[in-house]
């Protein structure tokens, strides 16, 4: 088949990094992050994050094309931190939050299974039916 091998939308070649900055001249304080081996997922969550935040001017980000496993992301901050600063300190908050929701999620979890674990079974059709 004309298929890539399915390991290649999400590991790195040799010499291919997982992120590439360039400074846009265009406009100041602003730069575009080319991420590869990432799609929608991590980009739209990116973005959000960078909007939150009060010295971001601009954020977006576009897929290419949707064959190629990578994205572009556009900051514009106001000149007090840097586009790249920025999107280091947004990344740095999304794994924060995703460990917060990792150790809820668990916690939740493990206290249905204790409660699931000493209510006695119930053999038979659910209630209402």
């Amino acid at each position: 088949m004309n298929a890539p091998d399915r390991y290649e939308s999400f590991v790195l070649g040799n010499g291919e990094s997982k992120v590439e900055m360039e400074i846009d001249t265009r406009i100041p304080s602003s730069a575009i992050f080319t991420f590869n081996k990432e799609d929608h997922t991590l980009g739209n969550l990116i973005r959000s994050r960078l909007l939150q935040s009060s010295h971001v001017l601009f954020a977006a980000y576009k897929v290419p094309h949707p064959l190629v496993p990578n994205f572009i992301l556009r900051v514009q901050t106001d000149g007090e931190i840097a586009p790249k600063e920025a999107v280091i300190t947004a990344c740095n908050e999304l794994v924060r939050d995703l460990g917060i929701l990792s150790r809820e999620f668990t916690k939740e979890y493990e206290l249905r299974k204790m409660v699931g674990a000493t209510q006695p079974q119930q053999n038979g059709a659910p209630d209402g039916i």
